[in-house]
């Protein structure tokens, strides 16, 4: 291990420290579960919009966009940051102050406690269903998250996959079974400052070894389709592919999927205060729009380095490392480099630490809360409650670590799927619940179990057809789940009075 890859490891370890000393600072400040799973609601608005966009973006955003934009040019990560930009600002508008409002008058802590309140689920069925489908997608989810640390660990220290994956769990873990969710924000808010600071190192230092940027254009406006919006570049016979409307559409539709996403839903019912939600909504849609901007710049400058022989021609996955190349690259020129090639491959870890502890207190929150306390009516004291949170925390981290446990698992292959799940789950039966009085507990249950079945019939039953069918499920469940809320709703009895009255009252 040379002293750059020293300098490197130096500069990641300090940050896993810090890290976890967020965790054990927030650890006396959880009094009982609102605490440790909503932080008492206390976020302000710069921590409530950094923290969700940071949760939201994990890898994909330093590796796997720009790896896309790298082997195929700009038009299918374009298309997808587009859908995301455009999902995150109407999540904000539309969403985020009725459920901070509606959350609170009725004391909800989890996204399953808010269906069944709004609904007034005696039965706890909605409670049910709804947990059950956090656990489903989420641990997965979560195992991704693993994976990729152990990959980038593995990468680029030549140390087993198995011990750098468990090396990474154990610190997300660690902050985040002490700390709950204020230390999970609090790290959150952290980790999308060192994405930012990754990116713009990493564009800088790019064109300048692609030889400027009149270069960098130069070398991608060479390729047919490249730069294009309808098409894309195919390497493998140097031409470009038509990219028509109904993989636009499909492409757009990743953005539907924020409806539904239960760790950045909680983060609006945790704000302050609603007045304050504007002020997060206009931080966070700049953000996200820069930094997926830039992230699909890495992948246009990245191939301008390849064609300077700055870095090896990248294939396949390997395409997703452009970044962990240009950060090993960096940290040959001198100190300074070196921190800045550390912090680079800390805001890959950022990325990816930063969703996976938000899914970790989500998926936990919904076995103690939901289905223990909830459903199994298991009564606990605050300090009870609190270590059971923590140990769901860590029980569902073993789950997760034992499905990562596989090298060549697809990260990116995951997290499409369980994307799709949540965004067509809970994202018709959200917006129903928030502004259709006429809908009604049954309408809810059809559209999250219509939506769930869908995301499976269609992934592995229907796009497999090719053509015309080929189209992302998020997009047809979603439509199906939302057509089940609204037509099972008008099928069965009206909500009651009180239902309706409080609905109005909100």
């Amino acid at each position: 291990m040379n002293s750059g890859t020293l300098g490197i490891l130096a500069v990641i370890l300090l940050y896993l420290l810090g890290m976890l000393a967020v965790g054990f600072l927030y650890s006396k400040r959880n009094n009982d579960s609102g605490d440790f799973y909503l932080g008492g609601r206390k976020l302000g608005p710069f921590v409530t919009a950094m923290s969700a966009e940071a949760s939201d973006m994990s890898s994909w955003l330093l590796m796997g966009l720009p790896g896309v934009a790298y082997l195929s040019g700009i038009c299918d990560a374009a298309w997808t940051a587009i859908g995301l930009g455009i999902g995150t600002y109407l999540n904000w508008l539309v969403v985020a102050k009725r459920l901070r409002r509606y959350s609170e008058k009725t004391g909800s802590i989890t996204l399953p406690d808010f269906f069944s309140d709004r609904y007034h689920d005696t039965s706890n069925i909605l409670l049910g269903i709804s947990s059950l489908f956090i656990i489903i997608f989420f641990v997965p989810y979560t195992a991704s998250g693993f994976a990729a640390c152990g990959k980038l660990f593995s990468t680029l220290f030549n140390v087993p996959y198995t011990a750098a994956m468990l090396l990474s769990a154990v610190v997300i873990v660690g902050y985040t079974a002490l700390g709950g969710f204020m230390a999970a924000s609090t790290t959150d808010l952290i980790q999308s400052i060192v994405m930012t600071i990754a990116l713009v190192i990493v564009v800088a230092f790019g064109v300048h070894t692609s030889g400027g940027w009149d270069m960098v254009m130069a070398n991608a406006e060479a390729l047919p389709g490249y730069l294009s919006l309808s098409a894309t570049y195919d390497g493998a016979t140097n031409s470009a592919s038509p990219y028509g409307i109904i993989t636009i559409v499909s492409t757009l539709a990743w953005g539907l999927g924020y409806f539904g996403m239960p760790h950045i839903l909680l983060r609006f019912m945790a704000t302050e205060s609603e007045d304050n939600i504007a002020l997060s909504r206009r931080i966070a849609s700049v953000w996200v729009v820069i930094s997926m901007a830039v992230a699909i710049l890495i992948g246009v400058v990245g191939y301008g380095m390849t064609q300077a022989g700055a870095i090896k021609a990248l294939s396949g996955s390997e395409s997703e490392t452009i970044v962990i190349q240009i950060a090993t690259l960096l940290s040959q020129h001198g100190f300074l480099a070196v921190i800045g090639a550390g912090l680079t491959l800390a805001g890959i870890l950022a990325c990816t630490m930063s969703t996976a502890d938000s899914q970790l207190l989500a998926a936990s929150s919904s076995v103690s809360e939901n289905i223990l306390k909830g459903i199994f009516k298991v009564n606990l004291s605050e300090k009870a409650t609190i270590f059971v949170a923590r140990a769901t925390v860590i029980f569902i981290a073993l789950i997760g670590i034992f499905m990562a446990g596989d090298p060549n698992s697809s990260v990116f292959a995951i997290v499409s799927f369980a994307w799709a799940g949540f965004g067509a789950v809970f994202g018709p039966v959200m917006l129903c619940a928030l502004f259709w009085k006429r809908s009604n507990r049954e309408g809810a249950i059809a559209g999250m179990i219509g939506g769930g079945v869908m995301i499976f019939v269609w992934k592995y039953c229907v796009r497999p057809l090719g053509g015309i069918w080929n189209i992302y499920e998020l997009l047809p469940a979603f439509l199906v789940a939302l057509v089940l809320v609204v037509g099972v709703s008008l099928a069965t009895p009206a909500p009651s009075d009180e239902i309706v009255k409080e609905f109005e009252e909100i």
